[in-house]
């Protein structure tokens, strides 16, 4: 299955990136690195793996969770998208995803 990222997931790596980047430019970077390949691995073989998002009822959005930060994707016919990345303790927002 195809992995496609989109704008606003990557936006929010990048943020993610610079925040972590303050302390740490190499960790922020092979964090990042870690977090996008254990979510192409994971879900390029089996993209039900993750759970649906709590806060909606819609089977096709689902989300996997990579050291506290969520990861928010939909399920197509020959690919998943990748809709956005965020720290865990927050809600999802549909108003932070394209349409």
């Amino acid at each position: 299955m195809r992995i496609v990222w989109t704008h606003e997931a990557l936006v929010q790596l990048t943020e993610i990136e610079d925040y972590i980047s303050k302390d740490s430019p190499k960790r922020a970077a092979e964090f990042i690195d870690r977090l996008i390949e254990h979510t192409e691995e994971a879900l390029s073989d089996e993209p039900q793996m993750g759970r649906t998002v709590p806060e909606i009822a819609n089977p096709d959005m689902r989300e996997l969770i990579f050291n506290h930060y969520r990861i928010v994707y939909r399920v197509g016919q020959d690919h998943v998208e990748i809709l956005t990345v965020f720290e865990g303790h927050r809600l999802f927002r549909t108003s932070e995803i394209d349409p």
